[in-house]
């Protein structure tokens, strides 16, 4: 007999070790000091006043780099004074940044900018620095730092250029206009949950057009937008959202868009804690999970929950692994939701079986050996083996088969299938964990695929796949060649 349980609220994790806490320094009008005139201190002199502040740049010796600057700042004021610095130049700084010739002039540069509470970095010497100021993607407002805590600094500034790469110049202008609309989004009546919804369309227009210049016309639009969604923003949704096999990787963008939006988010036991990190921190997560013999929640329950909670308003989002619509029991949650008139939408996701075969690389259809794909489960509603399994497509050589839930059915399931016609020697696997890095797999013909099951021990969830396409399997397991690494090399010092 089956045990129930109740679902049950996870909490989110505690943050890892930070190397560095990044954090961003408000500097306009607030100065700075700046001890040396080398081309390295006329570089963090540009980053301050680029930011704001009111440089003092103190030193006996200039380079023609800082000099021009001076002439020319791209923000504050950049001052130049020929003469060491000294202990009260720091009175009033909300910063310091040091060029020091060696630790001596280090050590004393930082410890008396402390003495004075500023915070201080001395340019190339970490173990003086109380920040850092890492690799910047620059859309201002828009601001990005990336900081490898001094360890790799070329490996910063790669990522840095995929950034760059990924970030369109435009996003400067949609954040600029994000916060000349704030202040007119709280104004406009929105409830909490549609100003939550105009930031996402705001959000999806931004994103897909970041070469448009915003307009007052695109604001109203927004605002027009969800006051026409009037009850389904006030009273809330739910959205089905496929989690993929595993691998956080094969996530979908529009995934990852619904779990960041989320209030609430209920949750399988096959959804991975990696999958579950792309959440919003601030969305409370419920296990609801169903096991296959083990503990589980009532679908009822599952169905009651969820619709309780978008009538209060929320935004639901009920996180499945693989796809929804493959064995995710969809229809009986999209029958409750429009049951209850509340607003349902589906995520398509990654299959357990798609990412299954990507991960062994075996195609599941192929003109030569299977022209028919097909999807079954391995046991019922009571949990025994399904009845009405159609055994002469299982039998049929040129299809291949996915099996979903088989753990406690498949040896029954097996014994029919070869009374029905099916081929002992069909080749077969079983993938636990599929895409997870602990993955395992057994590859056997059909026939002896139980028993090696069972020797293997695998963990759960475990998928079979049987067809002549089994073959391929595990034939793509080849080290990586000098000729491959050669070429990743390359294309990283493209992006430097």
């Amino acid at each position: 007999m089956r045990s129930l349980r109740k679902p049950l609220e996870t909490k989110t994790p505690r943050l890892g070790a930070l190397a560095r806490l990044p954090v961003f320094f408000a500097l306009t009008g607030k100065r700075a000091v700046l001890a040396g005139g080398t081309q390295a201190a006329a570089w963090k002199a540009e980053l301050l006043s680029a930011a704001g502040a009111r440089v003092d740049v103190y030193a006996q010796e200039v380079s023609p780099e800082l000099r021009q600057l001076a002439d020319a700042p791209p923000g504050g004021a950049v001052a130049l004074h020929d003469r060491a610095w000294a202990a009260d130049d720091f009175a009033g700084a909300a910063i310091a940044v040091g060029a020091c010739e060696d630790d001596a002039d280090a050590e004393a540069f930082a410890r008396a900018a402390r003495a004075a509470g500023v915070p201080v970095n001395v340019i190339d010497k970490p173990a003086f620095c109380d920040f850092s100021f890492g690799s910047i993607v620059n859309r201002s407002p828009l601001v990005i730092g990336i900081s490898t805590d001094g360890a790799a600094p070329v490996f910063a500034q790669a990522i840095r250029a995929k950034l760059e790469a990924l970030l369109p110049n435009g996003f400067a202008a949609w954040t600029a206009a994000a916060a000349r609309w704030r202040e007119a989004v709280m104004g406009a009546g929105l409830s909490s949950s549609g100003r939550r919804r105009f930031w996402q369309i705001f959000t999806a227009h931004a994103v897909n057009h970041p070469e448009q210049t915003p307009a007052q016309t695109d604001f109203d639009n927004f605002i027009d937008a969800v006051k026409g969604l009037g009850a389904r923003v006030k009273h809330g949704s739910v959205t089905l959202v496929g989690a993929g096999p595993g691998d956080p990787e094969l996530l979908t963008l529009r995934a990852v868009r619904a779990m960041q939006s989320a209030d609430v988010i209920l949750f399988d036991e096959l959804v991975s804690a990696e999958v579950l990190d792309f959440a919003r921190r601030e969305a409370k997560k419920i296990l609801v999970g169903k096991t296959g013999h083990g503990p589980s929640c009532k679908q009822e329950e599952i169905n009651t929950l969820m619709v309780t909670l978008a009538r209060q308003g929320r935004r639901v989002v009920r996180l499945k692994g693989g796809d929804p619509l493959v064995f995710g029991r969809a229809g009986e949650e999209i029958d409750a939701c429009r049951a209850a008139h509340v607003p349902v939408e589906i995520v398509p996701g990654i299959s357990a079986a798609q990412g299954a075969a990507a991960t062994l690389t075996v195609p599941l259809t192929d003109r030569a050996h299977a022209r028919r794909l097909q999807y079954i489960t391995g046991h019922s509603r009571n949990g025994d083996l399904p009845g009405d399994i159609d055994w002469k497509s299982l039998a049929d050589g040129a299809t291949t088969t996915a099996i979903y839930m088989p753990t406690r059915t498949f040896e029954a399931l097996v014994t029919r299938a070869l009374a029905e016609g099916l081929d002992s020697e069909m080749p077969a696997l079983a993938i636990a964990r599929a895409t997870r890095p602990d993955q395992q797999v057994v590859i056997a013909p059909i026939g002896e695929l139980p028993q090696r099951i069972a020797q293997a021990e695998l963990p759960g969830p475990i998928l079979i796949i049987v067809g002549r396409i089994c073959r391929r399997a595990g034939a793509n397991t080849a080290p990586l060649s000098a000729e491959t690494i050669g070429n990743e090399l390359q294309a990283v010092q493209r992006c430097l």
